[in-house]
């Protein structure tokens, strides 16, 4: 089968001919894969720099870890990989699998599960998102937030605050159901008298941070009570695209009813994990098809792997691979 392959770590996969996995008991089932979605999780985990990868990288490796592929008796579904999936053909686990609508496209169903994982896990598991709340997103331009932004007003949001450094990215998130947008790249001292402005106008139930770094600082730094009671903010980190430390004074701790968690692989529960495939992905596939949950794709072909690796897209968009 062909694959792309990386066979040392630090270059660029190749598009070769590669052994074909062979399923090692009744869990797991081969497809033929369609779509798989390039994300930085893909690439950061192909060389080995991503904290939940423990490959030896010293030998040939099929990145991509889910996509769209299609079972032996030919229906659609979306998978989990336990082989790479940037190839012909993979191995997927038969539990972590969801049936795809006729009416979605393999792009966009390739493209969707990423981002649903990064917003909703965050929003209904960590979060606990009740209607009515008012939710700032801290990132939300790039492709996970503006997800999160459409999934937050599903989820019942009362408000919707996004960030990002995108004007005209931020602009376009008020059409996808943003209440109110705040740039991460005016002063410091501007950007937190906005946080403060809109905290103060209707108290932040939830924020939802892609970001960490400075602006967290910042929002944290809103937060901070002065001795009187306060409202309950739940701050979930997911992602940390400026910076992975922060300084976070003991005082902001004390002052405020604060609840500081995280989202991601090995945060979740088991339970957590099966709502995943038999609740919240079915549905987020529903509403896409229906046309009422919008994203943005960009798509290369598989053969084209090694010249497209490191391709930049716009902002927003997700970068899908089709195997033809």
């Amino acid at each position: 089968m062909k694959a792309a392959v990386i066979f040392k770590q630090g270059e660029l996969p190749q598009y070769v001919d590669f052994k074909e996995p062979v399923a090692k008991g009744d869990e797991e089932l081969l497809v033929s894969v369609r779509a798989v979605a390039l994300k930085h999780f893909d690439k950061s985990r192909a060389t080995g720099k991503h904290y939940s990868d423990t490959t030896d990288l010293q030998h040939a490796k099929v990145p991509g870890g889910d996509g769209v592929c299609v079972l032996a008796d030919g229906r659609r579904v979306y998978a989990m990989g336990i082989s790479g999936m940037l190839a012909e053909r993979a191995l997927v686990e038969r539990d972590r699998m969801v049936l795809l609508p006729e009416a979605l496209d393999d792009v966009t169903a390739a493209a969707l599960p990423n981002a649903v994982i990064g917003s909703a896990m965050a929003l209904r598991f960590r979060a606990c998102i009740q209607p009515g709340e008012t939710v700032l997103i801290n990132g939300a331009t790039g492709f996970i937030g503006r997800v999160a932004v459409q999934i937050a007003k599903h989820y019942g949001a009362g408000k919707v605050i996004a960030t990002g450094r995108n004007q005209e990215s931020l602009k376009a998130l008020l059409l996808l159901g943003a209440d109110e947008i705040i740039s991460t790249q005016q002063e410091d001292a501007l950007f937190a008298a906005q946080l403060g402005e809109a905290h103060a106008a209707k108290p932040i139930d939830v924020v939802i941070d892609y970001l960490w770094g400075h602006s967290a600082e910042h929002i944290l730094s809103v937060l901070k009570g002065n001795g009187a009671f306060t409202h309950k903010t739940r701050y979930v980190s997911v992602g940390s695209v400026t910076g992975d430390t922060i300084q976070l004074s003991a005082a902001i701790l004390r002052s405020v009813n604060l609840q500081l968690s995280g989202s991601g692989l090995g945060s979740w529960t088991k339970d957590d994990v099966s709502k995943l495939f038999a609740e919240i992905l079915p549905e987020m596939f529903q509403l896409a098809a229906a046309g009422k949950l919008k994203i943005e794709t960009a798509k290369i072909s598989l053969r084209d792997i090694e010249t497209l690796w490191n391709l930049e897209v716009p902002d927003g968009k997700r970068l899908v691979v089709v195997i033809e």
